[in-house]
């Protein structure tokens, strides 16, 4: 299969590697000509996934330099991004898998539309689980869900991406697996900020189980299954991506805990955080449908700047607990 790859960070690399070593015809496309030079001269990514090389059927080219006709598109670049991206790749690209875990600032838009109104003839679905970028580029094992509509399409998608380290699943619940994806990358910046903080496991877990109900809560009013938030895509990715110190976005809240502005927590960290977007989207998301989200609007608070890390945990506890609050 001929594939092209839309991002050259590390998840695009990563991804780039993974198909390649699939034994898949992969083009990776990029923004950066630097960087686009430096992968065809090494055949490594030194800024953003150092260490792994890429495998010799990938090849690398600039983006919408070239009219590509391929088998299949993966989105592996920020959310933010998205729109410009896609809008600009030349060729024909009749399957698209999304990678980008986010959700649109302005619109709130889940990126499958995204992609739908910039490439209206494509199959559009996403991809999603429990997936770090340097442990997929390391081998190490993992599951992870394919979501479209049409199962044809989910199972393709399945196909080119299966390994003995890398195991896909099929699924028609688009808006729970593409949500799940986002809405973890702003819980796990509340994850990092509780352990910055200082706090034990009790409240890290009290937090993200919290968190998860809010996920299926709204979820639940966007037409998304409830079951979806307990496999790979929900509770699987959540837990990955809070507890891990290769997560970006709890190094980000965690960063926020010891006491960084938002400002110097991202430059130290030096890559896009997609819960920091996110959490503004999904606090639109919820005045759009009615749904109370207290620990969303607490992390957005603080990216905000409204609230300390401090000020926020104390809010929460504070606030008188409901049985709908455990229940959905």
């Amino acid at each position: 299969m001929h594939v092209a790859v839309l991002g050259s960070g590390s998840w695009g690399t990563a991804l780039t590697i993974l198909l390649a070593r699939n034994g898949h015809c992969v083009t990776l496309l990029g923004r950066n000509e630097e960087e686009i030079r430096d992968l065809r001269e090494t055949r490594e990514n030194h800024r953003y996934l150092s260490g792994f090389t890429i495998p010799e059927n990938a090849t690398f080219s600039m983006l919408g330099q070239d009219a590509l006709d391929v088998e299949m598109t993966v989105v592996a670049v920020p959310s933010g991004a998205v729109r410009d991206i896609v809008s600009r790749i030349r060729g024909n690209h009749p399957l698209v898998v999304v990678a980008a875990k986010g959700l649109e600032a302005h619109s709130s838009k889940l990126m499958t539309e995204v992609v739908a109104e910039a490439l209206p003839g494509a199959e559009t679905g996403v991809l999603s689980g429990p997936n770090l970028a340097v442990e997929i580029a390391k081998g190490i094992p993992t599951v992870a869900v394919a979501a479209y509509r049409s199962r044809e399409a989910a199972e393709r998608v399945r196909d080119a991406f299966n390994c003995p380290s890398f195991r896909v699943s099929v699924s028609d619940d688009v808006v729970g697996v593409e949500l799940a994806g986002a809405l973890k990358n702003v819980l796990a910046i509340g994850g990092g900020m509780s352990d910055g903080l200082g706090f034990g496991d009790n409240t890290k877990g009290a937090f993200l189980s919290r968190g998860l109900m809010e996920m299926a809560r709204i979820g639940s009013a966007m037409g998304a299954r409830a079951e979806t938030f307990l496999g790979p895509a929900g509770v699987g990715d959540l837990f990955a991506t809070a507890v891990s110190r290769l997560s970006r976005n709890y190094r980000l809240g965690r960063a926020l805990g010891e006491g960084r502005t938002l400002e110097q927590a991202l430059a130290e960290l030096g890559q896009v955080a997609e819960g920091v977007p996110t959490s503004e989207a999904v606090g639109q998301l919820a005045r759009i449908h009615g749904v109370d989200l207290p620990v969303f609007m607490a992390v957005e608070a603080v990216l905000k700047g409204l609230v300390s890390p401090q000020k926020a945990v104390a809010l929460l506890m504070e606030r008188t607990v409901k049985m709908d609050d455990f229940i959905g």
